[in-house]
């Protein structure tokens, strides 16, 4: 309706003293109902301009018919002779056609908008806010807020709360709201502004409010925080289920009713992508997870992985390598999912079956590993082309972790095959030492470390206990420890005491470690523990290298840790390596392992060592049993390393096991010393292997007393074998020779060499010593 122009008298006392006709027209009053009234009576909110000025603003007038009529008034006072105030000429100025359009431009605003009384009730609406509650825009005008929407839900009552607030507090409240449409089935997001609207600067005549659909914004923030929390979420461990899990966890409920993770045959059994392409497609679930407890859509909905057909859209997903969005009513969704459910489908709405899926590659550094498949059943909002962005998003991120793990599984594996391969695989008996051992592999993410332990016989009956840690994880740390190991075992054969064996042990790690990089030593560096028992003189010489001292616990006393001086570890030098010995009584155990059974996130070496002492005090009936109660009680619940244990009980070789003799040197003597060992072997039964102990005997005491020095002696051991041993004071060794056909000498050693097991020669603090050992009859 185009506005006319009208006019009004209104004295100091707030009568109307004048009423134009433009006025009726504009009101519906006549001049007889209105002149003599107060003006306030006209006024549906506020009250006149008082001010002695010129005075423009909207005011709410009351139409004669009661619909609330908004105006812009304005106020010029009529002044007296005393220049007092006597009146208000008010006027209102005919339309020139801008209302209209800003009326028009108002209803048909792209936003919901609102004018509302300080009662609620609406003063005007646009179609946008009439479409939203399913009313006619104009059927609104008059009706109070609450009775305007068929289902008062959570929405309508915030909204009705903000209305009242800002009526009464004149201040502005700006909220996000979730709802549905009455036209349309998925759910939006609006942003609600809502504002007074001032007559005076206190005076809150009405209130107004905007609706702004912010459902983009509001999805593309919520795709944010769930990629935001997938990259936290997804892939804490190196586990290829675990990681297909917590894909899971994260996109059900809040983007998948029901979800999977097929992953391709070759990627469970750690193996490298198959180079034929044509290959059959084998996949294998290996996590579903679904918003129904029991997940019955694994089995009704989606089948099982060796029913997916040709044309599916996970094998589609898979041999475009890009997502494929699927929804109801499409011919190979309904097929594929009716064929796998012996019920209808159903509507959507009925919250029956599934209404659309995104089936999406998982796909890592070029190579495709499996699909994944999310489903809505329950939520009625169809997936569309921004989400299948986000699920290939979703996706990518957890193929990288799946990648990564299926990489460690791989490099895991190879390493832990080596690392067994490189242990003893079975100890060897020992006449000096009943022995037992375990290896605990790491579980941890860093990988297999390089520990290991080892058992080595020595000659004269004594035998070499060895202990070591490379520091690092993976294939390299344990390749290496296999060189050390090489090399603990070279330098053992040569009879080396503990000290020297490490020095040389140290010097190799350094030349390792320069050889493959210069200043890599630190790498390349390790720790190790080398300790010698001789079952006849019951001492243990031991020596270590950056590593934890072993613990000794003998027959009638508790445990201890032995008190020794490290050294520093291999590859570092600049130190000495220093030897401790100590005595012990048959029976005596000794324990040799690494830091990670000791040592854990919540306590430190010492805490560890204590418990593995009280460990050790408890009885057992086998050394295994007692490996198995001190890796259960002594390990960490979570051990960051690899463990190796390995337990040694001591036996003692007694006086009817060997036989000492002193030679002087004198060569008559070579007889008389052949002679003491013929009759030994006779006490001691051994008289089938006479022949060649004569020959051994006269050679190595007839070399002693020519090329040696004196003391000499002679030590028959009986064992496992019998072992000839003949020490002197010179630190000269035997070499063998290979003898020409005219040579009256050089072919003693040779002839020893034929005869027996083995041979060989260590030094000693007096001199050196020569053995031999052969084999007893069975």
């Amino acid at each position: 309706m185009e506005q006319v122009a009208a006019a009004a008298i209104v004295d100091a006392r707030g009568t109307v003293t004048g009423w134009s006709e433009g006025a009726r027209q504009l009101t519906g009053y006549t001049a007889e109902e209105v002149v003599g009234r107060a003006a306030q009576d006209l006024l549906a909110e506020g009250v006149p301009p008082s001010a002695p000025t010129v005075v423009t603003g909207t005011v709410v007038v009351r139409h004669r018919d009661g619909h609330p009529l908004p105006l812009c008034l304005t106020a010029h006072p009529v002044i007296g002779p005393d220049d007092s105030p006597q009146g208000f000429v008010v006027t209102t100025a005919p339309s020139t056609g801008d209302a209209d359009l800003v009326a028009r431009a108002f209803q048909q605003a792209p936003i919901a908008m609102s004018v509302f009384d300080r009662e609620q009730r609406y003063l005007r609406a646009n179609d946008m806010a009439g479409g939203l509650l399913g009313f006619d825009a104009d059927s609104l005008t008059g009706r109070y807020f609450p009775y305007s929407a068929d289902d008062y839900d959570v929405n309508e009552r915030r909204f009705d709360r903000c209305l009242r607030q800002v009526a009464e507090t004149g201040r502005p409240v700006h909220y996000e709201s979730h709802k549905r449409s009455a036209s349309e089935a998925r759910e939006h997001a609006w942003m609600v502004y809502v504002w007074p609207v001032h007559t005076a600067p206190d005076q809150v005549a009405a209130v107004a409010m905007a609706a702004v659909d912010s459902s983009e914004q509001y999805s593309a923030r919520r795709r944010l925080v769930l990629l935001n929390e997938a990259a936290t979420a997804i892939g804490t461990t190196l586990d290829v289920r675990r990681t297909a899990e917590e894909l899971l966890e994260v996109v059900v409920p809040r983007f998948a009713d029901f979800a999977s993770v097929d992953l391709l045959d070759w990627v469970l059994d750690k193996d490298e992508p198959p180079r034929d392409h044509r290959a059959e497609i084998v996949l294998r679930r290996i996590a579903h997870r679904s918003v129904t407890e029991g997940i019955p859509e694994a089995a009704v909905v989606l089948g099982g992985t060796d029913s997916y057909g040709p044309c599916s859209p996970p094998l589609r997903a898979l041999r475009e390598s890009r997502a494929v969005l699927r929804r109801a009513g499409e011919p190979d969704f309904d097929h594929w999912v009716q064929e796998r459910n012996s019920r209808p489908m159903g509507d959507p709405a009925s919250r029956r079956g599934a209404h659309s899926l995104v089936t999406v590659p998982l796909r890592a550094r070029g190579t495709t590993l499996g699909v994944a498949v999310f489903v809505r059943i329950h939520n009625p909002d169809p997936y569309a082309a921004d989400d299948a962005a986000l699920a290939e998003d979703l996706a990518s991120r957890a193929a990288v972790s799946v990648d990564n793990a299926r990489r460690f599984a791989r490099e895991r594996g190879t390493a832990l095959a080596l690392q067994h391969s490189l242990l003893p695989r079975g100890l060897s008996e020992q006449a000096a030492l009943d022995v037992a051992h375990r290896y605990l592999p790491s579980g941890s993410q860093a990988g297999i470390g390089g520990d290991w332990f080892d058992v080595i016989p020595l000659s004269g009956g004594r035998v070499g206990l060895v202990v070591g840690d490379v520091v690092g994880h993976g294939i390299r740390s344990s390749a290496t420890m296999g060189r050390l190991r090489t090399a603990v075992r070279t330098l053992a054969d040569v009879d080396l005491p503990p000290d020297e064996l490490l020095t040389h042990l140290d010097d190799l790690v350094a030349h390792l470690a320069a050889a493959e990089g210069g200043d890599e030593v630190g790498e390349m560096g390790a720790t190790c523990l080398y300790a010698v028992y001789d079952p006849i003189s019951r001492r243990l010489a031991l020596a270590a290298a950056g590593h934890p001292p072993p613990a000794v616990r003998e027959p009638d006393g508790g445990a201890r840790l032995v008190t020794m001086s490290a050294g520093p570890p291999l590859g570092v030098g600049g130190l000495p390596f220093e030897e401790t010995q100590l005595e012990l009584p048959e029976g005596s155990l000794i324990a040799l392992y690494t830091n990670g059974l000791i040592e854990g996130s919540d306590r430190d070496l010492d805490d560890g060592a204590v418990e593995l002492c009280r460990a050790l005090e408890t009885p057992s009936d086998t050394l295994d049993d007692l490996c198995d109660k001190v890796v259960k009680s002594v390990l960490p619940d979570e051990p960051g390393d690899d463990v190796a244990l390995l337990l040694a009980r001591t036996r003692a070789l007694g006086a009817d096991q060997v036989a000492t003799w002193d030679v002087p040197p004198d060569p008559a003597e070579v007889a008389t010393t052949r002679q003491y060992a013929i009759e030994q072997l006779a006490e001691w039964g051994l008289a089938e292997v006479t022949f060649v102990t004569e020959l051994v005997v006269s050679e190595l005491v007839t070399n002693a007393i020519r090329y040696g020095g004196p003391p000499i002696q002679l030590r028959l051991i009986r064992d496992g074998s019998l072992i000839c041993e003949v020490s002197d004071g010179s630190s000269t060794s035997p070499h063998l020779r290979r003898a020409h056909a005219f040579d009256e000498g050089g072919r003693g050693l040779l002839l020893v060499a034929q005869l027996t097991q083995r041979w060989g020669s260590r030094q000693t603090s007096e001199g050196k010593t020569i053995w031999a050992e052969q084999s007893l009859p069975a």
